[in-house]
């Protein structure tokens, strides 16, 4: 009988070697003896192992620098071409738009799926000198230079060039490489002396003379109406005019400056002081008296808000009398933050529709009021001396939440606290996680942080923190969800109250920490605007509901490079989001300063946000808000520079002003 052949034994495979965090728990469980003692160099190995844990904790950090510092680069360079190239970026834009943009900029068509070509090919010179055709409406030189331009100083003084080859794809520019070249080394076969020193240097003289001339030429640009503010102590706590005297050499200056008209307050805390519903408005029927002997229009703001509790406040305004006894007693009605710490800036939303003040809810109160400042003043509104209402929404008049109050220990540039820990906002939580199906995420985060912390010093709002976790996000949208319908609520009574008046909010300039993924004080103030998503365009989507316009505060100097670097803030990155998500969805936009003397350079970088002159689509701010530190005839604003502010905002003939 024949034998069965033996089956052959099959090769084993090889082990796979471990690699990267693989590899040192192997040696470090090689290190132990089956008895589970260390062998011998175990102290070494673990010292080892140690000291590379902390060399990799420390290029990872290193490694987020880098990218912060990218992406502070990619910000500048993106704010650049929407700003001086007119390229139409959206406020999320990333390298993919700028390669599509530049593309489309050289004459390519960029599909949306990122399919590139030409509809012809390029003109027989332009292969012959394999670069991009300069547009002659952009031609970077002047005839004048091209005529005063040697053969000899162009081949000797040949500027390096950047050839590019026409036939190249925009997906394979980024693989070009760029260098500097020794041109007198090379012969070129043409003489042209587009590249000359000589030519630069001349055009760049054209250039700069005609700057000179006209930059600060803001003849025929858009008429931007110019109100000032009135300083707050105008009206006294008894709601009595302070100073008539002053108030009238005050408005005598403002007349002789042309000014449009002024900005009054309102304040709660004043008119209805000591008992619901008994307001007191002869301080002001008295003011808006001499306003109307000068002819100056009257904007007036619905302040519900506190004013003064820091150190460097003069006045001091709080809440009226009444609503702080109920705060005694309900300490609940007050914003609160995680350790249960209150603040008296404004009545928590939490309350809009709670009927805890003497039997009336936040917005019956609010809505009473303004009613009533309607009534009062019913003759002004007829004569049309008062053009507009500004409705307090929050803390400074702002829409946002008490997130950063100084009484409260904060400084410049903490990340702030969310204030949402009063109960009626707890509920309105606990409503909301038990709708989503997760009652347990009824709660707010418990490593956000305190007031002057930095983002990556909380797991929340650090590099991949949880604010972008399921939990995260459903937090953060509730918290703005709740900011945009105290909006909602508040400016549906004011147009029943103001009806056919312009109604006016005021957006806070949270600039701290944009540059950073969690955008963390935008967040704690309610506006969920991280890196990857937008959280104005919902804002104003409410705000165009009711035919608002949008005020927005402007920064004419530049905030000082350290803490940029340090706060990683970019207040024109912001401006230009919250600006053009406005203007987008038609909304009108507004503009205020902050409280600062402003050099004549820092009011022309104003001016260029009011109305930008390079904006195809002449989109301009409706007025302009000046506010003063101190009254003007205290002499602490320079007159001069406010004058030559205004007549540019008038669009007038300044040329004669230009010498400082």
């Amino acid at each position: 009988m024949e034998s069965q052949p033996q089956p052959q034994p099959q090769p084993q495979p090889q082990p796979r070697r471990p690699r990267g965090f693989a590899a040192t728990a192997a040696a470090a469980a090689a290190s132990v003896s089956p008895t589970g003692a260390p062998s011998g160099s175990a102290g070494a190995s673990t010292t080892s192992s140690g000291k590379g844990k902390r060399e990799r904790e420390k290029e990872k950090e290193r490694t987020k620098l880098r990218e912060r510092h990218r992406r502070a680069i990619t910000s500048r360079m993106l704010a650049g071409l929407r700003q001086y190239g007119n390229f139409p970026l959206p406020a999320r834009a990333d390298m993919n738009d700028v390669l599509a943009a530049l593309a489309r900029e050289a004459g390519w068509t960029v599909e949306p799926d990122g399919t590139t070509y030409r509809h012809s090919p390029p003109p027989q010179h332009q292969q012959h000198l394999g670069a991009f055709s300069v547009r002659s409406g952009e031609s970077p030189l002047s005839a004048t230079s091209l005529k005063n331009c040697s053969v000899k100083a162009t081949l000797g003084c040949q500027q390096p060039v950047v050839r590019i080859d026409g036939s190249l794809s925009p997906a394979s520019l980024d693989s070009v490489v760029i260098a500097e070249r020794d041109t007198r080394s090379e012969k070129y076969p043409s003489t042209s002396p587009i590249n000359s020193v000589e030519c630069l240097e001349a055009d760049q003289l054209i250039q700069d003379v005609h700057s000179t001339e006209h930059d600060n030429d803001f003849t025929g640009t858009q008429y931007v109406p110019v109100y000032v503010k009135l300083s707050t102590g105008v009206i006294n706590n008894f709601c009595q005019l302070a100073d008539p005297d002053d108030v009238r050499q005050e408005l005598s200056h403002m007349n002789s400056l042309n000014v449009d008209g002024v900005i009054v307050d309102c304040w709660w805390g004043i008119v209805e002081c000591w008992n619901p519903q008994k307001y007191v408005w002869s301080g002001y029927r008295e003011l808006f008296n001499y306003i109307r002997e000068f002819k100056m229009k009257i904007q007036v703001v619905m302040a519900f808000h506190e004013y003064g509790r820091t150190d460097s406040a003069d006045v001091l305004i709080s809440l009226p009398n009444w609503i702080l006894e109920i705060g005694k007693e309900n300490q609940d009605i007050f914003f609160t933050d995680r350790e249960g710490r209150r603040t008296t800036e404004f009545l928590s939303w939490g309350i809009d529709k709670e009927r805890v003040l003497n039997g009336r809810t936040g917005v019956e109160v609010y809505f009473d009021f303004m009613r009533s400042f309607r009534t009062e003043f019913d003759d002004l509104f007829a004569e049309g001396l008062i053009s507009a209402v500004e409705i307090g929404l929050g803390p400074s008049g702002e829409l946002r939440y008490p997130s950063f109050s100084e009484r409260m220990g904060w400084r410049y540039p903490g990340i702030g606290e969310f204030q949402c820990y009063d109960k009626y906002l707890q509920q309105h939580l606990r409503k909301a996680a038990k709708l989503r199906g997760h009652s347990f995420w009824a709660r707010g985060p418990d490593n956000a942080g305190h007031y002057n912390s930095r983002p990556h010093e909380t797991g929340f709002f650090c590099e991949r923190g949880d604010y972008d976790s399921y939990y995260g996000r459903f937090f953060l949208h509730w918290y703005a969800q709740a900011l945009m319908d105290h909006a909602d609520n508040v400016l549906s009574l004011a147009n029943l109250a103001f009806e056919e008046t312009k109604i006016i909010v005021k957006i806070p300039a949270v600039y701290w920490w944009f540059k950073t993924s969690s955008h963390a004080a935008e967040l704690t103030a309610g506006y969920n605007n991280p890196t990857n998503q937008d959280g104005y365009s919902p804002v104003f989507e409410v705000l165009k509901k009711h035919s608002v316009t949008v005020k927005f505060v402007c920064y004419g100097l530049q905030i000082c490079s350290y803490e940029n670097d340090e706060a990683f803030a970019d207040p024109e990155g912001l401006s230009w989001q919250v600006l053009n998500s406005a203007w987008d969805r038609g909304l009108k936009v507004a503009g205020e300063n902050t409280l600062s003397c402003y050099d004549r350079e820092g009011c022309l970088r104003i001016i260029e946000t009011a109305k930008p002159r390079n904006d195809p689509d002449r989109r301009h701010f409706s007025f302009f808000v000046y506010q003063q530190p101190s009254p003007l005839v205290q002499g602490v604003i320079c007159l001069p520079d406010l004058d030559y502010f205004i007549k540019c905002m008038h669009a007038g003939d300044i040329t004669g002003d230009l010498v400082p």
